[in-house]
């Protein structure tokens, strides 16, 4: 009976977040409290809650402080050299500005928001894609992926989902899986690379330059495959296809230079090698596991506002300017408190896993990690993170625990899927993507799904070659 239970309590969720019925938060606390009433202990409900509250406490600190530290550091400026260094490194080179998108989109998801990572790399990288006549879907498929590697920093979500799920710290699901994540993040690289040779080939060599003979700093593209205006200036390019000349298109171009708003009011360029040695320090602390990472984005929060913001009204601006994400963020964390607690108080976890090892295959048992990881490609990709994290995960880790499997394998192994994830049609922050490209989604799908499915494949493989699943 619980078995049943059990599966029509994570079906019903998956349904009403899925369906958009309920928002993930209502749902990860209104549903398993019926539940709990339905199985006949409502009167332990609050025991449960307050045991899974006291459990997620420091996860919810991370997200939380991670959250505000990173959006100071985006507030103060810290990224604007790197969007403007990979945007003259990208000239007008169709393969150095498809490279260049996969750099930065890497780069700033180190914020862990899907959707600032999207806003800050299109609007970076749109302008180029643009007046260079290049494939839009390679842009937006390239960042999706890139975002999907590093989305799994501990405060980027699912690493904290699974951690959370599980009971486990998020520094040692993530820290063993970093040389995997690098694999993964060079196979983004290497394909960004292939993609933007093919663009190379498609548009010939081009170059943006001023047509003084109209009398207007009007950017015009020469180059085999572009096409070019009535009157274009030519020059010779010198070199065949493959060579690319510099951009010199006047004040046109250095507004594409500019990546962000060089005026906003919140940007503190003198204290801009602070704040890098800042950032440096606090992520090789996470690395090294000096202290735990709740306690250094505390520490490290508290230190950015004070020293780029020492005024009180500009602290409360900034978080403020970011309460919605920790809200958001926080909220889901603790409303999972409920959800993960009566799942396992009730014991209809227990009774899952029992059932569902007795489905799997003697042989597969040993090979439950593999099983996840494979597993999380379609099952993130057609249900939201928490339905996979908080639905699925804990009854897999159970599973694979009857069988000697670590859950700290299973967790692992459950990240693999994110690369993929984050096209998902559930996932909010690829409608931000698509929007703001002017792509098509149902053309992003087609162009993607293949490539993210290889690299999340190739992250898989990495983990069990590096024994970290």
């Amino acid at each position: 009976m619980l078995t049943i239970l059990g599966f029509a309590m994570i079906a019903t969720f998956l349904v009403l977040i899925m369906t958009k019925k309920m928002s993930p938060i209502a749902a990860l606390v209104l549903i398993p409290a019926l539940f709990c009433v339905a199985v006949g202990k409502g009167a332990h409900l609050g025991d449960y809650v307050i045991d899974g509250v006291s459990s997620l406490a420091p996860t919810a600190a991370m997200l939380m402080f991670a959250i505000v530290y990173f959006g100071v550091m985006i507030d103060v400026g810290l990224f604007d050299p790197v969007v403007r260094a990979i945007l003259r490194f990208c000239k007008a080179d169709p393969m150095r500005v498809v490279v260049g998108t996969a750099v930065l989109a890497a780069i700033v998801s180190l914020d862990g928001d899907g959707s600032t990572t999207f806003m800050i790399t299109v609007s970076a990288m749109y302008p180029l894609y643009k007046r260079l006549g290049m494939s839009l879907v390679v842009m937006t498929g390239v960042a999706a992926m890139a975002n999907g590697v590093m989305n799994t920093v501990p405060w980027g979500g699912p690493t904290a989902r699974a951690a959370t799920a599980l009971k486990l710290d998020a520094a040692d699901i993530f820290v063993p899986m970093i040389p995997a994540l690098l694999v993964g993040l060079l196979g983004v690289l290497g394909l960004a690379y292939v993609l933007g040779l093919r663009e190379r080939r498609r548009l010939g060599a081009l170059r943006i330059e001023d047509e003084e003979s109209v009398g207007a700093k009007e950017a015009v593209l020469v180059g085999a495959g572009a096409a070019a205006p009535a009157r274009p200036r030519k020059r010779p390019v010198g070199g065949g296809t493959d060579h690319v000349d510099r951009v010199d298109g006047g004040d046109d171009d250095e507004d594409l230079l500019k990546g962000l708003d060089p005026d906003r009011p919140t940007l503190r360029p003198r204290l801009y090698w602070f704040n890098a040695l800042l950032t440096g320090v606090l992520l090789t602390a996470m690395i090294l596991e000096l202290l735990p990472i709740p306690v250094l984005f505390l520490l490290g929060a508290a230190l950015a506002l004070s020293v780029n913001y020492p005024r009180l009204p500009d602290q409360k601006a900034r978080i403020a300017a970011h309460a919605d994400n920790v809200l958001n963020v926080s909220g889901m964390v603790f409303a999972a408190a409920v959800f993960t607690g009566v799942l396992q108080g009730t014991g209809m976890v227990d009774h899952m896993a029992g059932w569902l090892v007795d489905t799997v295959p003697e042989g597969l048992g040993p090979h439950m990690a593999l099983v996840t990881g494979v597993l999380s490609l379609p099952l993130t990709y057609f249900m939201s993170n928490d339905g996979f994290y908080f639905g699925v995960l804990p009854v897999l880790a159970e599973a694979g625990a009857a069988h000697g499997v670590t859950p700290l394998e299973m967790a692992r192994a459950s990240l693999v899927g994110q690369p993929l994830h984050m096209s998902s049609p559930l996932v909010p922050a690829v409608y931000v993507l698509v929007g703001m490209a002017r792509v098509e989604f149902g053309d992003h799908t087609r162009f993607v799904v293949k490539w993210a499915a290889l690299t999340c494949l190739l992250i898989l493989a990495a983990g069990i070659l590096f024994g970290t699943i």
